[in-house]
């Protein structure tokens, strides 16, 4: 099958990086969510991402504005209903992502493909609640989705191989670099990072270090770009959370039980970068 019209379900910041790259890829990009504010900030953002690449020199005010043009937002899913894919970008929630996955089931055509971006949520149990199961897969995309390479693609029980190789060829296409993987809470990447970030809340909770020792030890020591807590701040430490959640839910391994802290600071507001407050204080 060959896409040609994408809808992207969520204006936050991975469904705005998902529509983006998928206008980039010469695709026509319906951009849903809620209320027109929401949709104003994720095409706000879109928008300040290809200036940066105008005048790096990256891209020419030709290519912004064809990118651009290329976008719809709208508060109405039906816009969409003639879109050979859907991606899902939604909080990382089950039954918020159950219903939209209703909604976009009932809206769009016959043989369209269901996509969600999920970062550690079944996309078996997903699937379950249309009456596609066998168009349905993952597309976790990394963030930020303009920058990184990675999408994981994940089959659900019942996605069909001609499913998989279509969103495998559209991935490359949209510049991303395809990597299959099981139906497993948290998939890989979250199953490794996750715990990883988890261990170092618990060395500030429990003393063992401050936010910036943490951090230095992993950047020097391990080479990481970023540190674990820095990257949680940005990542959302709710983000964290409910994907830690969906670890311990899904496994019942002790090891992968949320740190306490991570608790209180979600309960307090402090989510990272997007609320001012996490393990950091931000301007």
């Amino acid at each position: 099958m060959e896409i040609r019209k994408v809808l992207v379900i969520g204006a936050g910041q991975m469904g705005a990086g998902i529509a983006q790259v998928a206008a980039q890829a010469g695709l026509e990009v319906v951009l849903n969510d809620l209320k027109p504010e929401f949709l104003e900030r994720g095409m706000g953002t879109i928008t300040k991402n290809l200036s940066r690449d105008v005048e790096k020199g990256r891209k020419t005010e030709e290519e912004k504005a064809a990118i651009l043009a290329r976008l719809h937002p709208t508060t109405n899913m039906g816009d969409a209903h003639d879109a050979q894919l859907a991606i899902e970008a939604a909080t990382e929630n089950m039954e918020i992502k159950k219903n939209i996955f209703r909604q976009m089931d009932e809206v769009l055509q016959e043989g369209a493909i269901l996509a969600t971006n999920t970062s550690s949520l079944p996309i078996t149990e997903i699937a379950a609640v249309t009456s596609r199961p066998e168009l349905v897969i993952g597309m976790h995309f990394m963030n930020p989705v303009p920058v990184m390479k990675l999408v994981e693609i994940i089959r659900g029980l019942a996605t069909t191989d001609e499913v998989y190789k279509t969103i495998e060829v559209l991935s490359k296409q949209m510049g991303k670099v395809p990597v299959e993987v099981n139906d497993f809470p948290g998939f890989v990447s979250n199953r490794v990072l996750m715990p990883m970030i988890n261990e170092a809340i618990y060395c500030v909770f429990e003393g063992v270090a401050t936010p910036e020792a943490v951090d230095e030890v992993m950047k020097l020591g391990m080479n990481h770009p970023m540190g674990p807590l820095t990257l949680a701040d940005f990542i959302g430490l709710d983000t964290c959370l409910a994907i830690m959640e969906v670890l311990y839910e899904g496994f019942g391994d002790s090891k992968y039980r949320p740190c306490p802290l991570l608790r209180k600071y979600v309960k307090a507001g402090w989510l990272g970068k997007k609320t001012g407050r996490g393990f950091y204080t931000y301007s």
